[in-house]
């Protein structure tokens, strides 16, 4: 009788480690499964449950001030939608062009998205995603200026965005294509520079295509040439030291292309 009982317990103790055995790793694998596909939840932010996008919001059709005082453009949407893929609430943190990567690099800010055009140099201190547009450098003039095409330039006085590629081409040293830092103005945004030429202080300015277009249409007398400057791609900047958002951000963005978002954004404030 005693062998008997023993052997029922035995038995009864054998069934209840099994039990534990069979149903203990469940929860432990179910969790990691339900956080990987949580919008948002394998990224880190430099503020809880939002994204921060720095910019320069003086650059239309990409980034530009609404008339109720908020921001709009194909940056502004685009990285909305991006948010909204994440889980994260988006906020633009409007800035001087400048310091948009700084920005991000100090960790003020989660990405950099201001037509931002993909270079060595930016490299060096942001990684990008995907390129999401492609934008033209154009050269804005007075109507009947002597400045008929880009071998005009030599020797003029150029107005640019500061900190943008525009000016680093056209201030580069001639024998590296460009003019020389002499003949270049650096202003704080495309509009002031437009205005330096309106006002005789500069003899052209090169911009991208989509912002002079819109300069030009809000100032008579001004004109573009035909032939483009240079060809860019548009990419957005990620600190390097968050390469998980940077996954995750581009992940979002090929879907928005993929699903055709982008394009219909960039329609929307881009006439075809």
């Amino acid at each position: 009788m005693k062998k008997l009982l023993a052997l029922l317990l035995a038995l009864t103790m054998v069934f209840a480690l099994c039990a534990c055995g069979t149903q203990a790793p469940a929860p432990a694998t179910a969790a990691p499964t339900a956080a990987a596909t949580e919008p948002g939840a394998a990224v880190t932010t430099v503020e809880a449950g939002k994204l921060h996008m720095a910019t320069n919001a003086a650059f239309p059709p990409y980034e530009m001030v609404a008339d109720d005082g908020s921001f709009e453009g194909i940056d502004v949407e685009i990285a909305g939608k991006i948010a909204e893929k994440l889980g994260l609430q988006l906020v633009v943190d409007d800035m001087d062009f400048t310091s948009v990567i700084t920005s991000v690099q100090s960790g003020k800010a989660d990405i950099a998205m201001a037509g931002l055009t993909v270079n060595d140099e930016r490299k060096k201190n942001v990684d990008f995603t995907d390129s999401y547009a492609n934008g033209v450098q154009v050269v804005i003039v007075k109507e009947g200026s002597a400045i008929k095409s880009i071998d005009d330039l030599k020797g003029k006085m150029i107005g640019t965005q500061e900190g943008t590629t525009g000016y680093a081409y056209c201030s580069a040293d001639p024998a590296d294509g460009g003019y020389g830092e002499d003949h270049v103005i650096a202003y704080t945004n495309g509009a002031t520079a437009v205005q330096a030429l309106l006002a005789g202080k500069v003899d052209c300015v090169v911009i991208d295509s989509q912002p002079a277009k819109e300069y030009v249409k809000a100032n008579t007398g001004l004109t573009i040439l035909s032939t483009e400057f240079t060809n860019e791609d548009y990419a957005i900047g990620v600190s390097k030291d968050n390469p998980a958002l940077l996954a995750a951000v581009n992940t979002a963005l090929q879907q928005l292309i993929t699903d055709g978002t982008v394009q219909s954004i960039i329609n929307k404030y881009i006439a075809a």
